[in-house]
C-alpha cells in the first residue's frame, strides 16, 4: 500500500527537543513535501521515519504497522540521499541490482528488476557505464534506480537534487514528479527550496522549530497561510510585510489606516475586535499594480532587476518589517532614485494579528480550485 502514519513524534538529544509532537497522516500514493528552514527538523524526521534515528516518543505506522522498533530493512521503505552514496568501482547495473543482491534473489530476477527500472530511468543505455562516465543527472537517477528495485511502501527523499545545477535541479523535478505518477507510488520529499515543493508536492508540510506550522496543497499555502511564518516562507520573491493599525470592521472585511494614513479594507474576517490595534498586512510582490486601486503606496526603488518577463524593484519603505518587493511586467518603467506609486487591493492582501495568525481570507472557490493545486 503506503500509508504513513506519524502519531505525536517526538525526538530529543539529551535535553534539547528538536521534533516537539508531529502529528501527520500521509495516504498511499501522495507525494509529500517536508519544508523549511536549515534546523527545522525536516530531515531529523525524515530519518526517523527510515529508522535511522530512534525516536524519543510517539509511534510511526507504515501500512498498519507500527515501526518504532523495526530496522530500516524491515520497514518497507527506500531512501535516496542528498549525496549519491553510488559504488564508483561497480557498473550501473551493479549499483542498481546491490539491494537485490544482498537479499539473494536469483539472477533471473535482479535481471528483470535492474532493466524495469532502467527503462523508467532512461538509463538502459548506460547500465555497463561506471558512476564517474555520468552526469550528476544520470547518478542521481542510479540513485533512485536502486530504490526503486525494491519495490518500497513509502519512498523518502532527502534533498536529491540540491548537488545539482539549477538546469538539472529543473529537469529532474520534471523527472521525479513524471515518476511519481508511472509508480503510483507514495514519496516524502524534504528540501529548503520551496520552489521544489511548489511544484511537486500533492501537500507541503512546513515544519518550523520542529513543529508542523501548516499543512496544505500548494495553493492553499500560498493564498491562505495559518501565520506570518508560511507567508513569508512560501512564495517567490516573498511576502512583504506592512505594520498597520486596526480601525473597524464588518462582514465585508477589516478597515486598517496604513503608515501613510491612507485606510484600506482588506477582505478577511476578523474574530474579535481590531480598533487601534496594531496588525501585519501582508502583501504579495505580484499582486502590486501600477493602476490606481483601493489605496497606494509611494516607494523609491534601492534596487532594480530587469529579468525581460518581469521588473523586480526593492525598496525601503516606512512601517515594512523587511525589504518591500514589486514584481512589476517586464516593461516598467522603474528607475533606482524614482518615486513610483504602487497600488493596493484589498481582495488580495493578508492580515495578521499580534500573535502572527492569519485571519480568514473571504476567498471564492475558485481560488484554491483543486484542478490546479500542483503541476
Amino acid at each position: 500500500m503506503g500509508e504513513l502514519l506519524l502519531r505525536d513524534v517526538r525526538k530529543s538529544y539529551g535535553l534539547m527537543e528538536v521534533i516537539k509532537g508531529v502529528d501527520l497522516e500521509v495516504e498511499h500514493g501522495e507525494f509529500i513535501v517536508f519544508v523549511g528552514p536549515s534546523g527545522c527538523g525536516k530531515s531529523t524526521l525524515l530519518r526517523m521515519i527510515a529508522g535511522l534515528e530512534e525516536i524519543t516518543g510517539g509511534d510511526i505506522t507504515i501500512d498498519t504497522k507500527v515501526v518504532n522498533d523495526l530496522p530500516p530493512v524491515k520497514r518497507g521503505i527506500a531512501m535516496v540521499f542528498q549525496s549519491y552514496a553510488l559504488y564508483p568501482h561497480m557498473s550501473v547495473y551493479e549499483n542498481i541490482a546491490f539491494p537485490l543482491r544482498v537479499e539473494r534473489l536469483s539472477n533471473d530476477k535482479v535481471e528483470e528488476k535492474v532493466q524495469n527500472a532502467a527503462g523508467i530511468l532512461q538509463l538502459t543505455e548506460r547500465l555497463q557505464h561506471k558512476p564517474g562516465e555520468l552526469s550528476g543527472g544520470q547518478r542521481q537517477r542510479v540513485a533512485i534506480g536502486r530504490a526503486i528495485v525494491r519495490e518500497p511502501s513509502v519512498f523518502l527523499f532527502d534533498e536529491p537534487l540540491s548537488n545539482l545545477d539549477a538546469a538539472l535541479r529543473a529537469e529532474m523535478r520534471v523527472e521525479l514528479a513524471k515518476l511519481h505518477n508511472d509508480l503510483d507510488a507514495t514519496m516524502i520529499y524534504v528540501t529548503h527550496d520551496q520552489v521544489e515543493a511548489m511544484t511537486m508536492a500533492d501537500r507541503i508540510v512546513v515544519l518550523d522549530h520542529g513543529v508542523i506550522s501548516q499543512v496544505g496543497t500548494p495553493l492553499e499555502l500560498y493564498h491562505k497561510p495559518q501565520n506570518l511564518f508560511v507567508a513569508g516562507f512560501i512564495g517567490n520573491p516573498k511576502m512583504n510585510f506592512l505594520r498597520v493599525l486596526g480601525k473597524h470592521s464588518d462582514e465585508g472585511g477589516v478597515v486598517v489606516t496604513l503608515p501613510s494614513g491612507q485606510d484600506l479594507k482588506v477582505k478577511v474576517a476578523a474574530t474579535s475586535d481590531v480598533a487601534g490595534r496594531t496588525l501585519t498586512l501582508g502583501i504579495r510582490p505580484e499582486d502590486l499594480t501600477l493602476k490606481p486601486s483601493d489605496a497606494a503606496i509611494e516607494i523609491i526603488p534601492n534596487v532594480v532587476e530587469h529579468l525581460g518577463i518581469h521588473t523586480v524593484t526593492y525598496s525601503s519603505v516606512d512601517g515594512a518589517s523587511n525589504i518591500f518587493c514589486a514584481l512589476l511586467p517586464g516593461s516598467a518603467p522603474a528607475k533606482v532614485g524614482t518615486p513610483i506609486s504602487m497600488g493596493l487591493n484589498g481582495t488580495e492582501c493578508h492580515l495578521f494579528d499580534e500573535q502572527g495568525m492569519a485571519y480568514d481570507r473571504l476567498l471564492s472557490v475558485s481560488a484554491l480550485d483543486p484542478a490546479e493545486m500542483h503541476l
